[in-house]
């Protein structure tokens, strides 16, 4: 068994390659995806962030206007409070999924895709933490997966996408400038990543990358003798 982290700043790919290592029969879980579902009405962490952040950030459908909150963490200042918030558990999540999977598949490989594995820990320890479950979180991962791309690339991709949603492309841009520089440079990742894959573009090239990391990968989960739980 493996538990792996995946992880690249915005627009460097982790959803394509999320999918790439799904198909070649990894189990890959989103923290994103798990996120979105904690912060839906009724959660805990919901309620948390509407305590903490006032009801002008619930919208006319009782859901989180996640636009008003984007705003209010990246261009006020309250990231970290929202982070604060909202990752604790969904690492928390991700622990009872590794687990829950490992119980059925001792030899499986267990990916999960996150944007801010470093950042959990860089952000938990700038808050004084250091021997908590978040600043312990990169050492509870045996393998990290990081995906590089130029910053330009990497942005004119978010451009793209956001492009989809009807924002315009100095609206997109100013933005993910913006999420960029809260998140650690790819050059200080690669030094902690246990794989590096470049992403400048060619999807070819990337899936061959992939592939042989997935080898080596499933090779060290058949060879691992290393207890369930991540506790």
């Amino acid at each position: 068994m493996l538990r792996v982290g995946l992880t690249g700043n915005l627009g460097s790919g982790k959803t394509t390659v999320a999918a790439t290592l799904r198909e070649l029969g990894a189990e890959v879980i989103e923290a994103d995806v798990l996120g979105r579902a904690l912060m839906e009405p009724g959660e805990s962490v919901y309620a948390a962030i509407v305590e903490a952040f006032g009801p002008g950030v619930v919208g006319v459908d009782g859901r989180l206007n996640r636009a008003r909150l984007a705003e209010l963490a990246f261009n006020e200042g309250r990231l970290a409070e929202l982070n604060a918030i909202v990752h604790p558990p969904v690492i928390a999540a991700q622990q009872r999924w590794m687990d829950e999977v490992f119980a059925r598949d001792r030899s499986a490989v267990a990916v999960i895709e996150s944007a801010l594995i470093f950042e959990v820990v860089r952000d938990a320890l700038a808050r004084g933490d250091r021997t908590g479950m978040l600043a312990d979180w990169r050492r509870r991962i045996d393998r990290v997966i990081l995906i590089i791309a130029p910053d330009e690339v990497k942005i004119a991709r978010y451009v793209a996408r956001m492009a989809a949603l009807g924002v315009t492309k100095a609206a997109a841009e100013a933005d993910a400038r913006t999420r960029l520089a809260h998140q650690i440079p790819d050059a200080e990742k690669a030094a902690q990543a246990d794989y590096v894959l470049d992403n400048a573009g060619d999807l070819t090239a990337l899936r061959d990358q992939v592939e042989a990391v997935w080898r080596q990968l499933k090779a060290e989960s058949n060879n691992s003798s290393r207890p369930l739980s991540l506790e």
